[in-house]
C-alpha cells in the first residue's frame, strides 16, 4: 500500500503553512512573519498585493495552525474530490482576497491564519446536496449556528478576527451557490 497525495490543494496549503510557521519559529524573523499577515500600509505595491493572498498561510502559533488544519484536513479532501482542485484553489484565492481587502479597509489591525478558509469549507460543505430550486435545511442551520456564534464571539476581546470567519463563511456560501451547481 502506498501513500496518495489525494487532495493537492488542501495538502499543499497545509505543508506551506507548516513550513512557514516552522521557519518563522526557528529564525524569529519578523520580516518573514509580516509577509504572511494582511497588508497594513500602501495597498498598491507588490508586497501588499502578495500579502492580500498570503495572510491565510501565516499562523500565530502551533495551536492556531493545528486547529485550522484539523478542520481543513477533515472537510477539505471531500470537497476537493467532489468539486475538483481548481475550484477549491479558486475559492481559497477569492476568500484570501476578500478577507484581506475587507480587513484593510475596515480594521487597523493585521490578520493571519486560515480560519476564514476553514469557515469557507464548512459553509461550502452544506452545498454538497444542493439541488436547483431548493435550499438544504442543513445549510440554513449551519449558517445560523455559525453566524450566531461568530456574532456573539465578536464581543469578546480575544484577538480573533471573527469578521474573517464570517467573511470566509459568506464567501463559501456565495461561491457554492453560484459556482458549485
Amino acid at each position: 500500500m502506498k501513500l496518495s497525495y489525494n487532495s493537492p490543494v488542501i495538502l499543499t496549503y497545509s505543508l506551506i503553512s507548516v513550513l512557514i510557521l516552522f521557519i518563522t519559529g526557528i529564525t524569529h524573523s519578523s520580516v518573514l512573519y509580516s509577509l504572511f499577515t494582511s497588508p497594513s500600509g500602501a495597498l498598491l505595491n507588490p508586497v501588499s498585493i502578495f500579502r492580500l493572498f498570503s495572510h491565510v498561510m501565516g499562523h500565530s502559533n502551533w495551536n492556531h495552525l493545528i486547529a485550522n488544519l484539523t478542520m481543513m484536513l477533515l472537510i477539505g479532501p471531500l470537497l476537493e474530490e467532489k468539486y475538483g482542485s481548481y475550484k477549491i484553489l479558486e475559492l481559497f484565492t477569492i476568500t484570501a482576497l476578500v478577507t484581506g481587502i475587507i480587513n484593510y479597509f475596515l480594521f487597523s489591525t493585521c490578520i493571519h491564519g486560515g480560519s476564514g478558509l476553514v469557515f469557507t469549507l464548512i459553509l461550502l460543505s452544506s452545498f454538497a446536496n444542493f439541488k436547483s430550486g431548493s435550499i438544504p435545511l442543513t445549510l440554513v442551520l449551519v449558517a445560523v449556528l455559525f453566524l450566531g456564534q461568530e456574532v456573539l464571539n465578536s464581543f469578546k476581546a480575544d484577538n480573533i478576527s471573527q469578521f474573517a470567519h464570517i467573511a470566509g463563511g459568506l464567501t463559501g456560501s456565495v461561491y457554492g451557490f453560484f459556482r458549485m451547481k
